[in-house]
């Protein structure tokens, strides 16, 4: 599929979306929650399923608060920046400051959006950290685990495996599974 600015791309139908979500500060499970729950409530975003939460040594911060991450699906008929901007504004509201690389109530980047490639200066799609990050690949290969990266040809569990080395990534379970519909 050929590359897209991601600034005016037509959506005709629902796009599947795979949405990395980490927190280090406050209750990092009920931060995740939270952003779940704002998510379903953005016209044209239907949260679909959310992975295990996964506890997680920070990666390139030096602090010592741990993160909590998940990979949540939706479906969504908003375009590639629509998508963006209502996930910029979710971590706002719940607290997060952008102009701080520290700690952080709540993270939301944009993993996949269908199989579209998007190289513009606001938004790059597939996430490019991805195939480096095992605390996004074990929630997503938990997931999805036979979706493959639209650049690299392998398979969220195939990425995964290649960092089983990188340690301290520990899968957990929802505290409150059926309150939060995950």
């Amino acid at each position: 599929m050929p590359a897209n600015d991601g600034l005016s791309f037509p959506v005709e139908k629902q796009q599947q979306a795979f949405i990395g979500m980490g927190s280090n500060l406050g209750d990092g499970q009920g931060n995740l929650i939270a952003a779940w729950q704002r998510l379903g409530e953005v016209a044209g975003i239907i949260p679909n399923r959310l992975s295990s939460p996964y506890r997680t040594e920070p990666v390139g911060l030096d602090t010592d608060h741990w993160f909590t991450n998940a990979v949540g699906e939706i479906f969504t008929t908003l375009s590639p920046m629509e998508l963006l901007a209502a996930m910029l504004a979710i971590e706002a509201d719940l607290g997060r400051d952008r102009t701080l690389t520290q700690d952080r109530p709540v993270d939301l980047d944009l993993l996949y959006y269908g199989n579209l490639m998007i190289h513009s200066q606001t938004l790059i799609v597939p996430h490019p950290h991805l195939a480096n990050r095992l605390f996004v690949l074990a929630p997503l290969a938990e997931l999805a685990p036979e979706h493959v990266h639209p650049v690299l040809g392998r398979t969220s569990l195939e990425l995964c495996g290649a960092l089983q080395a990188q340690a301290r990534v520990e899968r957990q379970e929802w505290r409150v599974r059926e309150r939060f519909g995950v």
